[in-house]
């Protein structure tokens, strides 16, 4: 297909044991090529910049200057609010990956078509609440797949948000949930598998209990990174990125410890440096 490479994944080790072939867009991110392909490769930049700010203008202007310290872009609520999906098509025209953090939560066939509508925008992750139940995870990974399989692209990462990072046992308590996160997040996150998911949110804290009961090839994105020198926040379960990435994170969303630093790409680069 025109505008497409194909790339071949071989079994470690085997150069002559092929396990599959994917044909990839040329204008995908090399980077998110090699963690979408083999999730456990190393020395990828797992930092996806999370652009928390309220115009394009500052989004575009944040983007270019961290750029080469990242590996991806998070596009939010109050972004794609101001911005809409222009802002999306603009950072993609750069070259570099979009996770469109959304987190929809509908009925099957309306997240269905919201997934549908992504694909087209050419994201390459999407998040989900978990909460919305097995009938609509499998309705919005099903549309990721039939969606890129009709444009001939790759299907975006549709992944499952269990128990937001702001939350803990008080909260989950006050809205009638069982009063253990990590009980309640490890629930979540299999119901999510079970359905299809391929990758799914979580906080710092349950990325190591995750890894215990899920397949190895599942990605797990964690938000709520903290360096330690950030004044205190509305995030409630945190870790350094080092410590996330050895308990076995795929990408650490990183916001305000990069977007609000004097300097932005000085941070970055310190939060790669400590990861390795």
């Amino acid at each position: 297909m025109r505008g497409q490479v194909k790339i071949t994944r071989y079994r470690t080790g085997n150069p002559n044991e092929r396990l599959a072939t994917q044909d990839v867009p040329k204008n995908f991110s090399l980077v998110f090529i090699c963690a979408y392909l083999f999730p456990s490769v190393t020395g990828k930049n797992p930092i996806i910049a999370a652009l928390d700010v309220p115009t394009a203008e500052a989004a575009l202007k944040l983007a270019q200057e961290i750029a080469p310290a990242v590996g991806a872009f998070k596009i939010g609520k109050e972004l794609f609010v101001s911005a809409g999906p222009d802002i999306v098509k603009k950072i993609r025209a750069t070259g570099a990956s979009v996770f469109l953090d959304l987190k929809f939560h509908d009925i099957p066939n309306t997240v269905a078509k919201a997934i549908a509508a992504a694909t087209r925008l050419d994201v390459q992750m999407l998040t989900i609440h978990t909460s919305g139940g097995g009938e609509m995870m499998r309705a919005a990974e099903k549309s990721a797949q039939d969606t890129a399989k009709a444009a001939g692209s790759m299907p975006l990462l549709v992944l499952g948000v269990t128990v937001l990072t702001s939350s803990n046992n008080e909260t989950l308590a006050e809205i009638g949930c069982e009063a253990d996160t990590e009980k309640q997040v490890l629930r979540l996150a299999q119901l999510a598998v079970k359905s299809g998911l391929r990758g799914l949110v979580c906080s710092p804290l349950e990325i190591a209990a995750l890894r215990k009961i899920l397949p190895a090839s599942v990605q797990l994105v964690t938000p709520g990174i903290r360096t330690g020198t950030e004044k205190a926040d509305d995030q409630k379960r945190t870790l350094t990125p080092r410590e996330a990435m050895q308990a076995g994170a795929s990408w650490l969303v990183v916001g305000r410890p990069i977007y609000a630093a004097e300097n932005p790409r000085a941070a970055a680069e310190k939060i790669l440096e400590s990861i390795y």
